[in-house]
């Protein structure tokens, strides 16, 4: 590790982008994305993605580019592009086999390729590598070397940053994983952990992933049971987690990029090896189907306020897969909005973190002014972005129709119950 050390990161969404700041404050690095309007925000000190902010990325030494070209400047090239899954929740692998072969054709001898993409274990082995030699027509381990490093970032938290989160590191022999734990150091406080080889460290991201898909489904069925019994889900939690040990998983929707997709990437690895999962199927069949059990709450709720379902309005307190956080990749809430308006019932949608312009050009919905909206029957408060604390109750109840009859709150993660609960006139449920 040197001053003349360049590292290109490819992908700058919401993991690539803060590692290339990080870098960017110790060695040069490169900042690539096929997406050029996204380049050209960076570079006018513009953060699409909330992760750092506007200030640090104006500051930032990164060389942004949309230029393939300057890929090949990198002594090291970290790889943090999206790995969906398909409609029928197999793994998508096309952006990484994409970015495999535009790595080979712009890679220089000697140069070490780390990608950072949830897989499941074998991809970086089986499918990357042999891209990355037939583009270059160069030898791994030989003409240039190979590293998996799953990224941890959690979108939107500003506690669990990139530099306190420990660093999983791989590589295709013992000197490649020293090597780029010695690049990861330079950046990452908290420090690196290495492990034998690449498989393992890819199975860590899945199995972490999937651990947590689990324990929110064990919540999620948890909460549709007290349902029937007539008791708060969350008031349950609270008590249970005056306990050491509690592990404090709440019941709510799961989607995103990671907790949402990666079982399926185990799943698919483990079944073609033969192997059925039982465990972590169900909890994805689970956590799938609480789209559906809201949806059927609310009609519910509307029904006993005595409300025309067909016609009704209902307002949705935020559309991105979680708190604070302007993504909206794979939200269940968009799913949700689908369902509720298969009932006749009008949907507005109040986020004033989400790119409006994005959420419109490719989901083709609106987002509203919550200070317009007067004819409300309901409000879903889906997602509990922070700004939403400064909303004053009084405003929020001015939404509705008529304050004189009954109205419905859903309140998905009870975060403004002791705000609403004994609000006269008003329904209140959470999961």
């Amino acid at each position: 590790m040197n001053n003349n050390l360049v590292v290109a990161v490819i992908g700058m969404g919401y993991v690539g982008m803060p590692i290339a700041i990080e870098f960017a404050e110790k060695v040069e690095v490169i900042g690539f994305d096929i997406n050029k309007e996204k380049i050209e925000n960076y570079k006018k000190g513009i953060d699409v993605t909330n992760e750092v902010g506007n200030e640090i990325i104006s500051k930032s030494t990164v060389n942004f580019t949309a230029d393939k070209n300057d890929i090949k400047k990198g002594d090291f090239i970290i790889v943090a592009v999206p790995t969906p899954i398909n409609q029928d929740k197999t793994p998508d692998l096309e952006p990484l086999k994409n970015v495999s072969k535009m790595v080979g054709e712009n890679i220089k001898k000697g140069s070490t390729i780390i990608f950072e993409s949830t897989v499941y274990p074998g991809v970086t082995e089986d499918v990357c590598i042999p891209i990355l030699e037939k583009s270059s027509n160069m030898v791994c381990g030989q003409d240039f070397y190979v590293g998996y490093s799953p990224e941890r970032i959690n979108p939107g938290d500003k506690v669990h940053k990139l530099s306190n989160i420990i660093k999983v590191v791989s590589g295709i022999n013992e000197e490649v994983t020293s090597n780029i734990a010695d690049l990861y150091e330079l950046i990452i406080d908290a420090g690196v952990h290495k492990v034998s080889n690449i498989k393992t460290a890819e199975a860590t991201k899945v199995i972490e992933n999937s651990q947590r898909d689990i324990n929110i489904a064990f919540m999620n069925e948890v909460s549709k049971v007290f349902n029937r019994m007539n008791i708060n889900t969350f008031e349950v939690v609270e008590a249970m987690n005056t306990k050491w040990n509690a592990l404090k998983f709440t019941p709510g929707l799961v989607g995103g990029h990671c907790i949402g997709v990666d079982p399926y990437y185990f799943l698919y690895e483990a079944e073609k090896l033969g192997y059925e999962s039982q465990i972590i199927s169900s909890g994805r069949r689970i956590n799938d189907s609480m789209v559906q059990f809201v949806t059927e709450n609310l009609v519910k709720q509307l029904i006993l306020a005595d409300k025309k379902v067909k016609g009704s309005k209902v307002v949705i307190f935020g559309i991105t897969f979680k708190e604070n956080t302007p993504d909206f990749r794979n939200s269940k809430i968009i799913e949700l909005i689908k369902l509720i308006e298969d009932y006749g019932i009008e949907v507005v949608i109040v986020d004033p973190v989400v790119n409006e312009e994005e959420i419109k050009v490719q989901e083709n919905i609106k987002i509203t002014d919550y200070k317009s909206v007067n004819d409300a029957d309901g409000i879903i408060f889906a997602v509990p972005h922070k700004t939403f604390e400064n909303y004053e109750k009084k405003s929020i109840l001015n939404m509705f129709r008529n304050n004189s009859e009954n109205n419905v709150i859903i309140d998905l993660k009870a975060q403004y119950k002791s705000l609403y609960i004994n609000t006269p006139n008003l329904l209140y449920w959470n999961l």
